[in-house]
């Protein structure tokens, strides 16, 4: 797959990724119309309209709660989406900003050495690579690692932690930024950050819509016969499991970008080996990247939990990794090499 592809490629999952979502967000806010708000639209009833009056009151009848929106307008759809699309923009315009905040970086500083060749490995790949010059930061942490960002090669950030800069050497530290820069190249920092800004606003959406008392009225206003019932249920079943369908869909994206920045690196660097001896020295630090938050593991080099992301084997631990394994990545790569 060339550089084309691979943009092409990551533009038709962003679509594909946004209309995922999308479906998510419709259905968590037409399930909030019908079974919270008691909003009928197009011939489903919320249970609270099943009847006037329901059980007993000291001898007499209980009133059962009429609906709380009585326009028919699909507020809780609306309202989903105008909020995924609130956090997607605001994502975009100040998610790398939030994402260097949080991890504490600053702008590296070309009077240190150790910057100052972190500065002179970026240039090399800005021009092998064709890009613009990505802006350069440095992550106060001893443990080795690394993470590009932004939203456009155009406006694109490159960070690096200070373990990294003293644990590898210089060539090792081309194969790490070539594969950061390989990141902006192919678009995926835009889809990575699209993903993580969507998965964001499904767990927020997710979580308002069950605090908002879902199921307690459902429970309350339990008539409306078993097509309510059933259509609760999966609209529980959707609030509950949309979280986790969303992030099992980040992990398994950033699993592949991770493969394919790999092999862009060794095209730009003509090093494969580099990039290979840098993923052995990273996997050998045992202690996690504290400087960078969980939820910007997606965007790292290798899980910021340090060794411990390496231990678990099997189908389970693939699935709920943001990461390969570094000895498959490794092995790649040393193909790359033609060294076994």
């Amino acid at each position: 797959m060339n550089i084309y592809e691979q943009q092409a490629g990551n533009k038709r999952m962003t679509w594909l990724i946004v209309s995922a979502f999308v479906a998510f967000f419709l259905l968590i806010g037409f399930g909030f119309d019908v079974f919270v708000l008691g909003t009928r639209m197009g011939g489903f009833n919320a249970p609270a309209q099943a009847g006037d009056y329901s059980g007993t009151y000291g001898g007499g009848r209980q009133r059962r709660q009429g609906p709380l929106n009585k326009t028919g307008f699909p507020i809780g759809t609306f309202v989903a989406l105008a909020a995924g699309a609130v956090m997607v923009f605001n994502s975009a315009a100040n998610g790398p900003r939030m994402v260097l905040q949080s991890s504490g970086a600053f702008p590296a500083d070309p009077q240190n050495p150790e910057h100052r060749q972190f500065l002179n490995v970026l240039e090399e790949m800005k021009i092998a690579s064709g890009l613009p010059m990505p802006k350069a930061f440095v992550i106060p942490d001893q443990d080795p690692n690394a993470f590009a960002t932004g939203f456009s090669p155009e406006n694109s950030y490159v960070a690096v932690t200070e373990g990294l800069l003293k644990t590898l050497s210089r060539d090792e530290l081309q194969g790490v930024v070539a594969h950061e820069m390989s990141h902006v190249r192919n678009l995926d920092i835009r889809l990575m950050t699209m993903v993580a800004a969507l998965a964001g606003a499904i767990l927020l959406i997710s979580d308002f819509a069950l605090r908002m008392g879902g199921m307690r009225r459902a429970s309350r206003d339990s008539g409306g016969g078993k097509g309510n019932v059933f259509g609760l249920i999966i609209w529980l079943a959707v609030l509950i499991l949309a979280p986790l369908i969303t992030n099992l869909m980040a992990m398994a994206i950033s699993r592949r970008r991770e493969y394919l920045a790999d092999a862009s690196a060794a095209e730009l660097t003509r090093n494969p080996m580099g990039l290979a001896s840098a993923l052995e020295k990273i996997r050998k630090a045992a202690a996690p990247t504290r400087a960078i938050k969980q939820g910007v593991a997606h965007m790292c080099i290798e899980d910021p939990r340090g060794a411990s992301a390496e231990d678990g084997t099997g189908f389970l631990s693939d699935l709920f990794s943001t990461h390969p394994p570094v000895a498959k990545r490794i092995e790649a790569l040393r193909a790359m090499a033609y060294i076994k």
